[in-house]
């Protein structure tokens, strides 16, 4: 042995001592960006991280067992625990800031299903606005550098070589794998107070669990399971069901083939719902004459502050979250997802429609590109393909920082023109943008063509109200111009106009409007009340048609709606025709609304927190697991009757 080697080995600590220390070395590193990635969730290590970790001890233990399992395996493969924690620290942190960003601009916490943006991180980021990190996030981070500093000091008394460093990898990596497959989460997650079997809104689960164990019970939550008996035998039973259930959805010709156009009106409800608030005159004139010609009502989300994607996907094809296993993203499913079941879109096409999408944004959100082909739409025309459309106006494009309401609904009139000289009648659906966040008090050049007082709100945060006013105010404005344009078009027309969620209108200290005007205690929704859910993941719609008659009678009244229940309707009034799939919808949209892992709300608005809590009928609760039956059998299981789901009633 030479005489370097003898020297190392005198310096080192007893091969046993060095284990111990390792293992421990990655505990506590693991235990560090515990903590750190709930400073930067919480904003205080004090009031809320060591309150929680104090009480909910089991919680803490694991997350930091994930942490340092992850750390020892990473450092046994790079022989430097102190490389290792550096690598779980900077994970850590990113994870806790993203979730920060996504509370910040959306007012909910980061869950497993947003991680199907990943890939489109930067464009995200792009329509959020300006992201600083919290001086929380700079005092986390000094803390975990400090602890990698340490782990850097103590090097030598973690270092393993040879057999030593192999044995400890091969444990560490036994200790992963069992930490992150489903048998061993499983396994350890009740050993530590972790339900893995209920269903939780992300929400509950964030407050309860913390960031880290959140995602990682969502990652193996017990999945979706088929219906007891699940079998062909069982699922023609199903299919015979639901049969004698929509017995009555006839499949007539109708006499008219009116356009169709669905907009989608970025954050529009209706402002003047909020108290506190006094205006110059109704921001939404056009919107209020309208209701005493159309169909009205309050619209119910499942999001508030974002998810336009997802409310696209649950109205059109007829899918929620709570049709597939927890943390799945309805907008990234398999491709072939979007044609197994038929989407209302493709009802219009099967009785000769053309459909276009349009939308004010490019083609990089949402996975929009995949799944509208297969939802029946020849033709999707983004920001700027509309610019290329090459037709008059002189109003200009841009308003604020995207394409202004006016200029986009004019360009969906005249793509309805131009299908309807190719003699089809249109299917047109639009996302509009101009009233996307970020709410900047800069965002329209300071310009409010309304005054708005309160009693209640600062200056400064006045200044963001007179944002979003404005906003809302240039797309009443813009309807009404399209309207105006409607009622002078020969050809008949149903215009389907609805806001896909309220904005989340952080204030300057980090509440919401909401919050400030007493409609939620806090921008926790855990903290809230079925009913005040109900109320701000709510927000409005009308059905409008230049031939009243296409309305059936129902011009003027109200009632409520939801991204499940507008589909049937617009399918109701055009006579479009019903597949078993779409008639299974209707019957449950007179009933149920919303149904989400948040809430829940019957068919008379009113809200609970569960369906299980609402007093449904026997044959209601059944609508609800034969609709849950179809949906496993068609994305989980052997698709015995999908093809069927497809086939129209009466034919």
């Amino acid at each position: 042995m030479s005489l370097g080697k003898r020297v190392l080995k005198r310096r080192e600590a007893p091969l046993w001592l060095r284990c111990v220390l390792f293992a421990a070395g990655a505990l506590c590193m693991g235990l560090a960006a515990a903590v750190a990635a709930q400073w930067v969730v919480t904003g205080s290590i004090g009031k809320e991280v060591w309150p929680w970790f104090s009480e909910n001890p089991g919680y803490l233990l694991l997350t930091a067992l994930l942490y340092g399992a992850v750390t020892a395996l990473l450092g046994f493969m790079t022989g430097h625990l102190a490389v290792a924690g550096g690598i779980v620290g900077f994970l850590a942190l990113g994870l806790s800031l993203v979730d920060y960003f996504k509370n910040a601009i959306n007012g909910t916490p980061l869950e497993l299903a947003d991680f199907g943006l990943a890939t489109q991180l930067g464009q995200v980021a792009g329509v959020a606005g300006d992201l600083t990190p919290p001086v929380d996030f700079w005092r986390a981070a000094l803390a975990l550098v400090l602890c990698v500093a340490l782990l850097a000091l103590l090097g030598r008394f973690t270092r393993l070589r040879g057999r030593a460093r192999l044995t400890g990898g091969a444990a560490a990596l036994a200790l992963t794998v069992l930490l992150f497959t489903p048998f061993g989460a499983g396994l350890l997650g009740p050993v530590f107070g972790v339900d893995m079997y209920t269903r939780t809104a992300a929400s509950v689960s964030h407050d309860r669990y913390g960031l880290t164990l959140s995602l990682w019970r969502d990652c193996f939550l017990q999945a979706m399971k088929g219906p007891e008996g699940y079998s062909q035998d069982y699922m023609r039973g199903v299919l015979d069901r639901i049969d004698e259930l929509t017995a009555d959805y006839g499949a007539e010709e109708p006499a008219v083939k009116p356009n169709v156009i669905m907009v989608l009106s970025e954050s529009f409800y209706d402002l003047t719902r909020l108290p506190e608030l006094s205006y110059e005159r109704d921001p939404l004139e056009n919107f209020h004459a309208l209701e005493a010609e159309s169909i009205s009502g309050s619209f119910h989300s499942h999001y508030l502050g974002y998810g336009t994607g997802y409310i696209e996907m649950a109205m059109l094809e007829g899918v929620t979250g709570m049709d597939f296993n927890p943390g799945t993203n309805i907008c990234f499913l398999s491709d072939e997802s979007y044609s197994l079941l038929d989407s209302g879109v493709q009802a219009f096409v099967d009785r000769g429609y053309e459909a276009e999408m349009l939308h004010g944004y490019n083609d990089s959100l949402y996975n929009r590109t995949v799944t509208y082909p297969r939802m029946g739409f020849s033709d999707l025309l983004f920001s700027q393909d509309i610019q290329s459309l090459g037709f008059d106006w002189k109003g200009g494009v841009y308003g604020g920082y995207y394409m202004k309401d006016s200029y986009f609904f004019q360009a969906m009139l005249e793509r309805m023109r131009a299908i309807n000289e190719r003699g089809k009648p249109a299917f047109l659906y639009g996302i509009t943008m101009e009233n996307h966040q970020p709410f900047d008090p800069e965002k329209f050049n300071y310009e409010c063509q309304i005054g708005v007082e309160s009693q209640t709100l600062s200056d400064e945060n006045m200044a963001i109200v007179r944002v979003m006013l404005e906003g809302i105010t240039r797309a009443d404005q813009a309807l009404g111009r399209l309207v105006e344009q409607l009622r002078q078009t020969e050809e008949p027309t149903i215009l389907v106009f609805f806001g896909d969620h309220r904005p989340n209108l952080f204030m300057t200290d980090g509440d919401t409007v909401y919050t400030k005007l007493g409609l939620c205690p806090d921008n926790d929704t855990v903290n809230w009340t079925q009913e005040q859910i109900n109320d701000l993941y709510s927000t409005d719609y009308l059905i409008w048609s230049n031939d009243p008659s296409l309305l059936k009678g129902q011009a003027g009244t109200r009632t409520d709606s939801s991204v499940t229940g507008l589909m049937p309707q617009l399918l109701e009034l055009t006579g479009a025709g019903w597949t078993r799939w779409w008639a299974l919808q209707d019957r449950i949209r007179r009933f149920s609304l919303t149904d989400t892992d948040l809430y829940f709300v019957d068919g008379e608005g009113k809200a609970y927190f569960s369906a299980a809590e609402a007093p449904l009928t026997d044959e209601e609760r059944e609508l609800i697991q034969l609709k849950r039956a179809v949906t496993y059998d068609a994305f989980y299981g052997k698709r015995y009757i999908t093809g069927q789901m497809n086939e129209y009633v009466g034919q």
